[in-house]
């Protein structure tokens, strides 16, 4: 599943586009869904889990009211987000208006589940509602990734032929590969979701919580780092990028040696097979020659053997010797 937030310079929908025309209206404690006629039972299930699961991890419940749009068709999808948006997309959120437009049950299998793809988009808004703005990108993907469970992402790190070819990016390198075509930002979003892993992790009792209030009271991911964890920037992605290495880097480096075996078969098989049809016509040349050096020799011998008469011309035309005599 790829999903996200409202990327720099992409277009807000004004107000009176959150109600598309013809759609109904479903609504549930904080959250209006509104949906056409064919995605009726997928947006009532979306709401039933949106209100069944409105916390999120280290976070205060939220309470900004949410609208989620859920569009017919591709084409609308795309009309509704506008463009600058990524063509691989499942869904975007708007943290300033708390707003979600997502694909409808046309989606193809790239959406992945509606229900986790909601609660990812969820989180974006949630986190949004309690740090406000200058979050990091990759922070962002990272927590929405991870309070929506999505560990299979994970998966993506373990097969990565760019985590040995091209090595670990830095966490803020992290942000430009959520918009370099797909599979760049598969590899951005499973590297985002665990280094927020990672960071939960540190504290095995409070997980994020702690974290989380120093960066609201203190307004900078950095102090709130050293005032949770004891750690500068510099610390906590060495410890991450440590992390990663130790837990996947045999298992891609065996996943690139895989790949690269298969690339050396496709561009050398060839010419190791012209070679070894060379090598075989050479030892079949060899193989008639020495057929026909024991043929010769097997000729000589019985000659020898039979005691033919081999002519002398010493002995003139008439003159003759017994080969032996």
């Amino acid at each position: 599943m790829l999903a996200g937030l409202l990327a720099p310079g992409m277009p807000v929908l004004e107000a009176q586009e959150l109600a598309p025309p013809g759609a109904t209206r479903f609504a549930g404690g904080r959250f209006t869904v509104y949906a056409y006629a064919a995605e009726e039972r997928l947006a009532r299930t979306l709401l039933e889990a949106a209100l069944a699961r409105d916390t999120f991890p280290g976070l205060p419940r939220p309470k900004a009211a949410v609208t989620l749009l859920l569009a017919p068709d591709e084409r609308r999808f795309r009309e509704w987000i506008g463009v600058g948006a990524p063509e691989w997309g499942a869904a975007i959120a708007y943290p300033f208006d708390q707003r979600i437009v997502m694909q409808g049950r046309d989606a193809g299998a790239v959406a992945g589940d509606p229900v986790v793809t909601l609660r990812h988009e969820l989180a974006h808004l949630a986190l949004h509602e309690a740090l406000g703005a200058g979050v990091p990108r990759w922070f962002d993907e990272g927590y929405a990734s991870y309070a929506a469970g999505e560990w299979g992402r994970q998966e993506v790190i373990a097969t990565s032929v760019g985590l040995v070819w091209r090595g670990l990016p830095t966490l803020a390198g992290l942000d430009s590969g959520f918009y370099q075509g797909a599979e760049r930002a598969q590899r951005s979003y499973a590297l985002a979701h665990h280094a927020v892993a990672t960071l939960a992790s540190i504290d095995r009792e409070r997980g994020l919580v702690l974290f989380f209030e120093y960066w609201r009271t203190q307004g900078s991911f950095s102090r709130a780092l050293r005032s949770a964890y004891g750690m500068t920037e510099s610390d906590f992605e060495k410890e991450w990028r440590g992390r990663v290495r130790r837990q996947y880097g045999a298992l891609a480096l065996a996943a690139d040696l895989t790949v690269l075996s298969l690339v050396l078969v496709l561009l050398l098989g060839p010419l190791w097979w012209q070679r070894r049809k060379r090598q075989l016509a050479r030892l079949e040349r060899l193989r008639q020659a020495d057929a026909a050096q024991e043929a010769r020799e097997r000729e000589s011998a019985l000659a020898a053997l039979l005691g033919e008469v081999v002519d002398d011309p010493a002995d003139g035309p008439d003159g003759g010797r017994i080969k032996g005599s």
